[in-house]
């Protein structure tokens, strides 16, 4: 089974942290979080990343050229904003990108 690789990008800290726990928790997923989106950007360049999660508290003019940064770098990726309601929508909002993609 594959091992998904997630980058996720927040500026609220106690949300990053519950982010990083409930990405984590799943056995093929793998996540590692940022609070600065060029500690992020340097990562996301020496890193194959599957999916970039965009949290909450991030400003709308980081969020569109990070998001750009991200496509132009590594074209299949896939971006996903979430701003909550709950891991089960978390899981759902993943997975149904995967599958659309047919990644899953």
């Amino acid at each position: 089974m594959k091992t998904y690789e997630f980058l996720i990008l927040g500026k609220n800290q106690p949300i990053l942290e519950i982010l990083l726990r409930l990405v984590n928790a799943y056995e093929n997923w793998n996540a590692i979080a940022f609070n600065d989106e060029k500690t992020a950007q340097t990562y996301f360049l020496n890193n194959k990343i599957d999916i970039v999660l965009l949290s909450s508290a991030i400003e709308e003019q980081v969020e569109k050229d990070f998001t750009s940064f991200c496509i132009k770098h590594q074209p299949e990726v896939e971006v996903i904003e979430h701003f909550g309601g709950g891991s089960g929508l978390l899981k759902s909002e993943i997975e149904h990108r995967l599958y659309l993609k047919g990644k899953l």
